[in-house]
């Protein structure tokens, strides 16, 4: 599978986004989302009333994603670099 980490970290992010919009009422699950999304840290600092959590979503899975596309790339590059 060529992208492994991509995906699975991508589908971390969906069901992690997912479990947020379900139960964003308790304590744990909030805690949960903001402690492994990395721009839930940040988004509160450029909105201050109001929070949108569509674009908080789509923030995480794309980060998640990236996150997973580096390790894939490093990955590739470290199995080329120890088989010449």
């Amino acid at each position: 599978m060529r992208y492994k980490y991509t995906w699975m970290l991508t589908l971390f992010s969906v069901a992690l986004c997912f479990i947020h919009f379900i139960g964003h009422e308790t304590d744990p699950v909030y805690l949960l989302f903001y402690a492994l999304s990395v721009p839930a840290w940040f988004y509160p600092l450029f909105q201050y009333t109001n929070i949108n959590p569509v674009p908080l979503y789509l923030l995480t899975i794309l980060s998640w994603a990236i996150i997973g596309y580096c390790i894939d790339r490093l990955s590739v590059h470290r199995r080329t670099r120890t088989e010449t």
